[in-house]
């Protein structure tokens, strides 16, 4: 069945309009009476059969209400330190197909990129990345590429339990920390840009309750690790 991402919806009728709209009527050319499913986009879905068809919208009434079953019960939020450009597009594609809550990107001591005004446009872009992502992959929800942070500004109380991916880490790996933490709901990661992050940004995050950890014996990418420790991550929790 045609699945599509549907945001406006009134009680037991939804309207999709947009490029959804065009290709349902233009490239599928469903009608009145065709029967497709729609996500909310906040992690529930329903069956719909299509009630009218217009040139600018698609109506459809909806069937009963029912949680996504493809959604981890734990929410896991992408810290991402501003990698070299074009780079944060690929970052944000792959980990929403991997199952990230949200992505925040983040400036640090050592990101070569400095942001400009123009920043959220590229935000913009980067919610439509994981818009196009999360219908591909067929999520239950998309993940939101939130406003960029100062590093400094970041609190890891707002977490059950932040973690950061630390390269001179050497007596805790991720499983560890994972295993140690006991019943959590929301986990962030906080990945370094190209340089990685100082040292001095590490004892910052600890003394305000992140914890370090390693992710192996190699050093990856910076838009490598945040996938690895992602999937990782997913992994273990929903084990």
């Amino acid at each position: 069945m045609r699945r599509f991402f549907c945001d406006n919806i009134t009680g037991t009728t939804a309207t999709i309009t947009g490029d959804d709209a065009h290709h349902i009527t233009r490239v599928l050319r469903m009608k009145a009476g065709d029967a497709l499913s729609l996500c909310d986009g906040a992690g529930y879905e329903y069956d719909a059969v299509i009630s009218s068809v217009a040139s600018d919208a698609v109506i459809c009434q909806l069937g009963e209400q029912r949680k996504s079953g493809v959604e981890s019960p734990i929410q896991v939020t992408l810290f991402q330190c501003l990698p070299k450009t074009g780079k944060m597009e690929t970052i944000v594609q792959k980990c929403t197909e991997l199952g990230v809550f949200s992505v925040v990107p983040v400036v640090s001591a050592r990101c070569v990129v400095v942001p400009n005004k123009d920043f959220e446009k590229k935000r913009e872009r980067y919610n439509r990345v994981a818009l196009e992502a999360a219908k591909q992959s067929r999520r239950g929800m998309v993940p939101e590429v939130k406003p960029l942070v100062e590093l400094k500004k970041i609190d890891p109380h707002a977490f059950d339990l932040f973690l950061v991916a630390y390269e001179d880490e050497n007596a805790r790996s991720l499983k560890q920390a994972l295993r140690a933490a006991g019943e959590i709901k929301t986990i962030a990661l906080l990945i370094g840009p190209e340089g990685g992050l100082e040292e001095s940004e590490v004892e910052r995050l600890a003394a305000a309750g992140a914890v370090s950890v390693s992710l192996g014996k190699h050093i990856l990418r910076t838009e490598t690790a945040g996938m690895a420790m992602l999937a990782q991550t997913l992994y273990e929790v929903e084990e």
